[in-house]
């Protein structure tokens, strides 16, 4: 049923060898819902037949069944395959669909234009080479055009096709194209397209699809599949310098050792010198290893597996580069973050980032700023909600080898990971390589913790409790300490609510608050407890990922979650009691029934808050006792 049955019939290895030698351009359809996207790629593959018989039979009976087109067929069911995606007429997830002309092969991603999809609609974009833009004649740019020209300068997409569509509507109409274009130009002119190509068109009665229509002889441009065929390509990665990260070490037996991956830029030979970027060590290239054999020379794209003449240390995650161009190293970027999830990401709290095969935690240590993403105004911000963008600088806990995002977009963007879900929750774009922590020199102190800690005869800790406001926290750590002091140990006490009177004056209520609340609690406690100090921790500390982070700042030291479960009707009791002794201080507390919290699932010690705060005071020390029974924890 293709234009090419034919040569497939006859000649089939005749065919694949043409089919190799072309080109392949890889584009997007997005914009704004209704503007029909969907019904413009059924279209072309209908018009370039390049569509099987058993689709077509399929076709004509779903457009019959569920199309909206009348007794014509409805193209966008060509594309719209979910169930939920025809009931309601709309795109929902991402679909891609190969075709080719006698020219060029394609890949064309029909992405959603509804905003809750945007996660959706970057992930199509991601590896896009062109971005078809549509705008419904009739509604001019709207809001979702804006969102998606900037999602698409965004990734790095440079030329763009403005495809205006349902020009039938409005009677082909010359004026209409060109206010339209005007204005697009206009509000265009800071993202930095290299090319904006704007066509009218009518994706239903296929005008200016596969050539020039009749009813727009105003119009002497090409076609859009014209367009598509001519179009350079934007990207040539094969002229790039040479990168790959190491996707698997092949080791089957002593004698091999191969190092797996997919060439992200360059070309590489054997004999070639490569260098690996973390370490610097450097060899050559021994042989190029693919299913079908070796290879003398592998390019972008290909997945292959490089041997090497000497046996240097490479790691899964490690970047192997050009000798001659080497990639950056450094665990601090500064990056172009789009947010795919519900939940908001906030400055200080940790996740796994996540580039290529490396995966690292990562702290988002500041939000620079926010895009406006309609009106593309920086604007400041202290979270990044569902689909918003934000320029944000990132503390990663290893040193990572990448590139900027705009020179290899394989090796310069990365996904962001919740480390309690595993949830992909973001995505991210390099803009900068920030110099590596370790410029910074760490200053040797000759009384460290050890020796401070011996002098007292003491094995310093952190104590973390943790529960509800008003479980009873802080009362609990004064009858600890009570006990610590009356045997002679040397501690100290964090309130929540006391810092909040000094160091943490600062910070508000809010979540990003919160988050930046318990990282300055678990660096000064750390501090503490490097004093040779028993330190207590009375917290709310309300979100499990910030509890985890406060352990993991304070290292090697001893790290023992106390929490504190008293009944929600116990903590409102005591608030209410507590909110009638001092007047106006609950005039800007929530009620604490809607105020969330994360208990602990694996606490090292679970008290029941209902009992005597000298019992559970009682019962701490026997666990701190008993769970380390040396002479350092003798009380």
């Amino acid at each position: 049923m293709t234009h090419q049955s034919e040569l497939i019939a006859e000649d089939i290895l005749g065919y694949l060898k043409q089919q190799e030698e072309k080109s392949l351009l890889r584009f997007i359809t997005c914009g704004s819902v209704d503007d029909g996207k969907s019904t413009l790629i059924g279209r072309l593959l209908w018009d370039s037949k390049f569509i099987f018989e058993d689709q077509l039979a399929a076709l004509e009976a779903d457009s019959k069944r569920v199309g909206t087109q009348g007794e014509e067929i409805d193209f966008s069911l060509l594309l719209d395959g979910l169930q939920a995606e025809r009931e309601q007429g709309i795109t929902i997830d991402v679909a891609y669909r190969f075709f080719s002309t006698d020219k060029r092969k394609f890949i064309v991603a029909d992405t959603p234009g509804h905003e809750q999809y945007t996660r959706n609609m970057v992930t199509g974009a991601s590896s896009a080479d062109v971005a078809v833009i549509l705008v419904d004649a009739r509604k001019g740019l709207l809001t979702q055009t804006r969102r998606h020209s900037y999602l698409v300068s965004l990734v790095g997409i440079r030329k763009v096709v403005l495809a205006i569509n349902k020009m039938d509507l409005v009677a082909y109409d010359q004026q209409v194209f060109q206010d339209i274009c005007r204005k697009y130009h206009e509000f265009a002119a800071d993202l930095g397209f290299e090319e904006i190509c704007c066509i009218p068109l009518s994706a239903l009665k296929g005008e200016n699809i596969i050539s020039a229509g009749e009813n727009t002889p105003w119009y002497q441009g090409p076609s859009l599949l014209h367009h598509l065929e001519t179009l350079g390509l934007p990207d040539n990665s094969h002229n790039k310098p040479f990168r790959m990260r190491v996707q698997w070490v092949n080791r089957p037996n002593l004698d091999f050792r191969g190092f797996c991956g997919t060439i992200a830029s360059g070309t590489i030979h054997p004999g070639d010198q490569i260098i690996v970027a973390s370490s610097g060590k450097q060899s050559r290239v021994a042989r190029i290893i693919t299913i079908d054999g070796d290879l003398d020379v592998a390019v972008a794209g290909q997945a292959v597996t490089l041997t090497l003449e000497d046996e240097i240390d490479i790691s899964r995650g490690e970047m192997l580069t050009a000798s001659d161009s080497k990639s950056a190293s450094s665990d601090r970027l500064k990056a172009k973050i789009v947010w795919m999830h519900d939940q908001h990401l906030l400055p200080g709290r940790s996740y796994l980032l996540k580039m290529g095969a490396a995966t690292t935690p990562v702290q988002i240590a500041e939000i620079i700023h926010k895009v406006n993403v309609n009106s593309l105004q920086k604007e400041p911000g202290k979270a990044l909600g569902l689909n918003e963008v934000g320029l944000c600088r990132l503390n990663l806990s290893n040193v990572i080898s990448c590139d900027l995002y705009l020179e290899t977009r394989m090796t310069g963007s990365f996904i962001l990971i919740d480390r309690l879900t595993n949830a992909t929750v973001g995505a991210g774009m390099v803009e900068e390589i920030l110099s590596p922590s370790d410029r910074i020199p760490w200053q040797e102190i000759d009384v460290d913790s050890a020796a401070l800690a011996d002098i007292k005869g003491q094995k310093p800790a952190v104590i973390w409790i943790t529960g509800r406001r008003r479980s009873g926290k802080t009362t609990l750590a004064n009858m600890v300490q009570k006990h610590l002091h009356s045997a002679g140990r040397h501690s100290c006490l964090f309130d929540g609510d006391n810092l909040r009177r000094g160091l943490n004056s600062d910070l508000d209520d809010s979540d990003s608050g919160q988050v930046e609340h318990i990282r300055r609690i678990g660096e000064v406690a750390k501090l503490a407890a490097e004093a040779g100090l028993i330190v207590l921790v009375a917290t709310t500390s309300r979100y499990a990922i910030e509890r985890k982070r406060a352990r993991e700042i304070t290292g090697k030291i001893d790290f023992l979650e106390v929490y504190l479960d008293s009944p929600l009707e116990t903590c409102i009791a005591r608030y209410n009691g507590y909110d009638q002794s001092q007047p106006g201080t609950n005039q800007s507390m929530r009620n604490m029934s809607e105020i969330s919290y994360e208990p602990p699932k694996s606490a090292e010690l679970t008290l029941d808050g209902r009992l005597n705060p000298k019992a559970l005071a009682e019962e701490v020390i026997q666990f701190l006792e008993g769970m380390n029974p040396s002479p350092e924890w003798i009380i």
